[in-house]
């Protein structure tokens, strides 16, 4: 249960960073849906029946390691997709002058 909500304000926060105008916060809300993303796929491996890493002698069966492989992967995704939209907002910067995604001034076509 705690899991579920720790997923969801992650989701619902990133959600409104989206939906902002600056590209910096659009950045940041990607960031937050991503870690909801690894949150949830962690989860997805279950809390509750999560063994011993490694097979050991006592027989116990070992841990699932397919959500913890789609988390890593989920990580190195979100990590290059944040540095892409902060390099856009870095060259929006220079070229328009801020990060707001409304204003079109200083665009030639």
């Amino acid at each position: 249960m705690t899991g579920a909500l720790i997923v969801g304000v992650l989701v619902a926060a990133g959600v409104y960073l989206v939906l902002q105008r600056g590209i910096v916060r659009v950045a940041l809300g990607f960031v937050l849906l991503g870690h909801a993303a690894n949150v949830l796929l962690v989860l997805s491996g279950g809390t509750e029946r999560r063994g011993v890493p490694l097979a050991d002698a006592q027989n116990a069966p070992p841990a699932d390691p397919l959500p913890q492989a789609f988390a890593l992967t989920a990580i190195v995704i979100g990590l290059g997709m944040t540095a892409f939209l902060l390099a856009v907002a870095h060259r929006g910067r220079d070229v328009i002058g801020g990060d707001d995604t409304e204003s079109d001034e200083g665009t030639s076509t």
